[in-house]
């Protein structure tokens, strides 16, 4: 394990970028469905120029059978689904409101895991997934927040669990990249089969000059490239502090919000009270889950 600190540095450079995200999802005015569309299409893209400049992986693109395939599949609407419903929840709230409710995904693998991996559920999970919901309803109450952001920032969060679990059991015998080129191409076709369907065989709006740079810099940089070093450092960090740091997005998220978005994103005091509240739960769970582990 290397000690160095500048992986570190740029394990939480990586976060920060996942924070801008939102934003950025808040800054393009294409509807959420074509958003993610776009981004799906654009960082599968990205991701295959970056497999064909790789020896190791452009080996490995075209090694699978069928049953890996249909993991993909299941993987790449799992994953399109995610972000179709991301996007709603901040176009329908803000951006602080998503991320805040999108941190409940911890809890949602804690709940999945036991089904997916033959585990008991552990009685802290419950006590501290109680408590999780108990600070949401107070966060709702004080803020009056607008619900149908929140639910979806829910199912959302629920989908990132789940596609999180099924990545955990799928990457172990198979290349990272490699497995979210496919999971991004084939969300991609699935949004380009709803897309055609449920829009009347309209054609995806064209962005407009400033959305494309948005989209850009969401599919490049946000995506394909995070992914591709958050999996290299890997090799020099433990998961436990990749884990512990992953919660700080929706911090770096907010205050990403706030600074560009000004006004529309300034909260109540008695949110933000809230929102640390629920962030301390999810850092007891990431404790009590090592504490486990020893």
């Amino acid at each position: 394990m290397q000690t160095s600190f500048k992986p570190y540095l740029q394990l939480h450079f990586i976060i920060f970028i996942w924070g801008f995200t939102a934003v950025l999802g808040a800054l393009i005015q294409l509807d959420f469905l074509s958003l993610t569309w776009y981004r799906m299409g654009l960082s599968s893209a990205f991701l295959f120029l970056y497999i064909l400049f790789n020896d190791n992986e452009r080996k490995l693109l075209f090694d699978f059978d069928i049953k890996q395939q249909f993991r993909y599949i299941f993987g790449g609407i799992i994953i399109a689904l995610h972000w179709v419903a991301f996007f709603y929840a901040i176009k329908v709230s803000n951006v602080s409101i998503t991320l805040i409710t999108m941190s409940s995904g911890a809890f949602f693998t804690s709940l999945l895991e036991p089904y997916f991996f033959k585990r008991k559920v552990l009685k802290h999970e419950i006590v501290l997934g109680l408590l999780i919901l108990i600070a949401f309803y107070i966060l709702i109450k004080i803020e009056k927040i607008q619900l149908l952001g929140v639910y979806v920032a829910l199912i959302a969060a629920f989908l990132s669990g789940l596609f999180s679990v099924l990545n955990g059991i799928y990457v172990q015998n198979e290349s990272g990249v490699k497995l979210s080129f496919y999971q991004l191409f084939y969300g991609f076709i699935f949004l380009t089969l709803i897309l055609f369907i449920f829009e009347n065989e309209q054609p995806v709006p064209l962005p407009s000059t400033t959305d494309w740079l948005y989209l850009l810099i969401l599919s490049s940089i946000c995506t394909a490239y995070t992914f591709t070093q958050s999996v290299i450092l890997m090799k020099y960090i433990s998961p436990y502090t990749v884990m512990i740091s992953i919660n700080l997005e929706p911090v770096y998220g907010i205050i990403l919000a706030l600074l560009v978005l000004g006004d529309n994103e300034k909260m109540h005091p008695g949110f933000y009270l809230g929102a640390f509240l629920i962030l301390l739960i999810i850092l007891l769970n990431a404790y009590f889950k090592d504490k486990l582990k020893e």
